[in-house]
């Protein structure tokens, strides 16, 4: 049935692809009156900021005060190489990822589903981490469980499925390398839906999301200055300044944020601390070089969630609506039955008392932009990262009803790792724009090539004792016993990416990336000597692709469809390949095809995209510490997103996200999980949201934000449910006039109430810790100041 599911889909989306190109069949006519509009000329940028385009169809008004939900950062400077600073659009269509493509398309202009959230609706919207602005996005939902901070699901596919990127360079797999990021020292955070590993190479099955740091601005001076406070006792900070100096030509950006944001649960916390800083010097007209450096730290006490216990122990305290089935303990062999979150343990801590999780990372980024002719680009930028990251904790927490003196009661289990990570590499890019019969083109050559170094010291033993479900003794860690494993990779990818204008409205755009990845593992025991199958060495040669098309039908109505590969490892992620282990590639590929749409005189933009996925080869966590070869992971889905101005003082969005995403040929000895959902995968996910104005002497401004996520599982078996939750944020906001603070540009006072209803519910599931659920947090208020000047 999956497979007659699967033709369907393909001849469905095939012809919805050649039902929006048909008009492109009587070629010679069209070409007869084409009107070239090439890409803008490729200029030296003075800075680095966001990128705008000029929107399509009419010309933009001036930029209005706000704009809707997807607006772009107000305060950004445009590049030269964009003929003009345009309004932002109601969904940002007009903002340029580069982690989507290296032809500097605006989002409107790629033939794929990209979004863009930008710093100004970070600020608006009140998200304080990237999980949080990954659930304000289409179809895309988050949870930071400590053991794989800032973990996403997005179009059926998680965690090491989504490439994540750090101003465009990749790290290393998601549940290895990702933190919990302050969103204070961020310009926008880029979401690129299905296969991506064209741009961003090996990993990005799903997708990928880059986050991108603040970088200079040419001209004046700005300042600006956050705060807030909220009942949890949580605090933030941040300053940052940026502008051209007294040296001509150089311009800077600088950003200093701290954090502490107090969990719910007893005893559990974050604090950030996010420092950065870039220069940009403007040799000549033809030649621009820069530096940047940044310095992240993360310390904090882990929250690893409520356990799942049996409902007919707790009783009157067993909970409805945030979990429902049964289950059968991948850790103690206990059948559960029914299960439940019992309402006394909401806030429960069963970690150690003296746990901690603590990263440290540095990047050193430089480069320069030359132009060796008037239609030849070169850029090029050398990377160094570092980091040495901890967890130290007590990390299971399984309720056991077997016979005996710890029946009923709470099985913990320690765990200890350490990562000492180093990496360099280079990205160099070359950029010719042409005429090529009569057609204009460009064309984006890349070669990249990097270096990894990854020491990984962990626990031998694992101290495992008993604890009551409520009020436990949580005692500590106890005797550490340490083995380790190292991984050494390297990796050199060519790349080309076109876009040829057949028409000025209809254009051909496609790349292929050919990538080497070489991996050499070891792994030792407790007491220093060589595992079993250490040391090992392997090679892939993956090449990967994108062919599609872009159609303007009339000014801002754009039809577009894509074909994209990509390609990940099969088993877990490439730092942990057992020789044990199948050692190949996944292989993924989509089929897309969808429109967007700017009108009303930019006051309006909606988007529609269909899509079908299939990775093959796929390795999946069972529950607890095993893997089992899943062969195929298929998922289908559409995504909606509208936002629209009727009036000057009102704005409405919102988007909806429906998936299916399905196993197919995943058996193993004792079953199958054909046909089951992979976890954390919601079928529905939708947001929405309005506010209003009051154009007063001190202006006010009121919204509220909805969210609904689906049913989700927390395993592959499929026999737990993390109910589907709806929760909703309320603010008011009032902005303070100049002639108050005359040194200040711009006050507001902000008031935030989230979680209004105090919705209790179940936000995320690691399959690796079955027997425990992470909660939401609860309904918390929060008050916060901005300033700008």
């Amino acid at each position: 049935m999956s497979s007659i599911r699967l033709g369907r889909s393909r001849r469905f989306l095939l012809a919805s692809a050649a039902f929006t190109s048909f008009t492109v069949a009587d070629l010679p006519a069209a070409l007869a009156q084409q009107v070239r509009e090439p890409l803008p000329p490729v200029e030296v940028s003075p800075n680095q900021s966001r990128k705008q385009a000029k929107p399509a169809g009419r010309d933009a008004q001036s930029a209005r005060r706000a704009t809707p939900r997807r607006s772009a950062a107000a305060s950004a400077a445009p590049k030269p190489a964009v003929p003009a600073a345009a309004a932002p659009t109601p969904l940002n269509s007009n903002a340029v990822a580069e982690s989507a493509s290296r032809l500097g398309l605006t989002v409107r202009e790629t033939p794929a589903t990209v979004e863009v959230i930008s710093a100004e609706t970070m600020r608006e919207q009140g998200y304080r981490t990237v999980s949080e602005v990954a659930q304000g996005a289409v179809g895309v939902t988050s949870g930071d469980s400590p053991g794989e901070p800032a973990g996403f699901s997005m179009r059926g596919f998680t965690n090491s499925q989504i490439n994540t990127l750090y101003n465009g360079i990749k790290i290393g797999p998601q549940n290895m390398t990702s933190r919990i990021m302050d969103t204070a020292n961020l310009e926008a955070v880029e979401f690129l839906k299905g296969p991506a590993s064209l741009i961003s190479g090996e990993g990005a099955a799903g997708g990928a999301i880059n986050f991108v740091t603040k970088q200079p601005h040419t001209g004046a001076i700005r300042n600006e200055a956050d705060f807030s406070y909220d009942s949890l006792n949580s605090f933030r900070t941040h300053y940052g300044s940026g502008g051209s100096t007294n040296v001509q030509g150089l311009d800077y950006r600088f950003d200093i944020s701290r954090s502490s944001l107090n969990g719910f649960v007893d005893d559990t916390n974050t604090k950030t601390l996010d420092v950065s800083g870039q220069l940009n010097y403007r040799v000549s007209d033809s030649l621009k070089v820069w530096g940047a450096i940044e310095y992240r730290e993360d310390r904090g006490k882990a929250y690893w969630g409520a356990p799942l216990v049996p409902a007919a122990f707790s009783g009157s305290h067993a909970t409805s609506g945030i979990v429902s089935g049964t289950y059968v303990s991948d850790f103690t062999k206990s059948n559960l039955g029914s299960i439940t979150i019992d309402d006394r343990t909401f806030n429960t801590n069963y970690n150690v008392l003296d746990n901690r999780n603590v990263a440290q990372e540095v990047w050193l980024r430089g480069g320069f932009e030359l132009k060796l002719a008037p239609d030849l680009m070169l850029k090029s930028q050398a990377y160094a990262y570092g980091a040495e990251r901890s967890w130290f904790n007590n990390e299971v927490e399984a309720f056991t009803t077997n016979p005996g003196p710890h029946m009923n009661t709470v099985d913990r289990s320690r765990f200890y790792v350490a990562h000492s990570q180093r990496l360099v590499g280079n990205i160099t890019d070359l950029t010719w724009d042409a005429n090529i019969a009569g057609f204009d083109n460009r064309l984006v050559t890349t070669l990249s090539s990097s270096y990894l170094d990854f020491v990984r010291p962990g626990a031998a033993n694992f101290p495992e004792d008993f604890v009551s479900l409520v009020d436990p003794v949580r005692g500590f860690y106890g005797d550490l016993t340490t083995k380790q494993q190292t991984a050494r990779i390297d990796n050199e990818a060519l790349s080309f990416e076109d876009r040829l204008k057949l028409t000025r409205t209809f254009a051909l755009i496609g790349g292929l990336r050919v990538e080497h990845i070489g991996l050499d593992r070891n792994s030792t025991d407790q007491n220093g000597l060589v595992n079993a199958g250490f040391p090992f060495t392997k090679d892939w040669a993956p090449v990967t692709g994108r062919i599609g098309y872009t159609w303007e039908a009339v000014p801002g109505l754009t039809f577009f469809s894509q074909y994209a590969t990509g390609a990940d490892v099969s088993a877990n992620n490439i730092f942990l390949l057992l020789p044990t282990q199948p050692l190949d590639l996944t292989t993924s590929r989509t089929y897309e095809t969808g429109v967007k749409h700017l009108f009303w005189d930019n006051r309006a933009e909606w988007s529609f995209s269909a899509y079908d996925i299939l990775r093959k080869n796929v390795y999946a966590a069972a529950g607890g510490m095993a893997l089992n070869i899943a062969g195929r992971q298929e998922s289908k889905g559409v995504e909606l997103a509208a936002s629209v101005r009727p009036i000057e003082p009102l704005r409405l969005w919102g988007n909806i996200a429906y998936v299916d995403a399905r196993y197919a040929d995943y058996n193993f000895v004792g079953g199958s999980f054909s046909g089951n959902t992979p976890p954390n995968v919601p079928r529905i996910v939708a947001n929405a949201g309005a506010s209003y104005r009051f154009f007063t002497p001190w202006p006010v401004e009121l919204g509220i934000v909805g969210r609904h996520v689906g049913d989700r599982y927390n395993t592959d078996a499929n026999t737990v449910t993390m109910n589907a939750y709806t929760v909703g944020d309320v603010y008011a906001f009032v902005d303070i006039p100049k002639t108050v603070f005359n040194a200040v540009d711009q006050a507001r006072l902000t008031f935030r109430v989230r979680n209004f209803t105090d919705k209790r519910y179940a936000i995320w599931g690691d399959p690796f810790y079955p027997g425990q659920i992470l909660l939401g947090a609860p309904r918390t208020y929060e008050i916060s100041a901005a300033f700008k000047w």
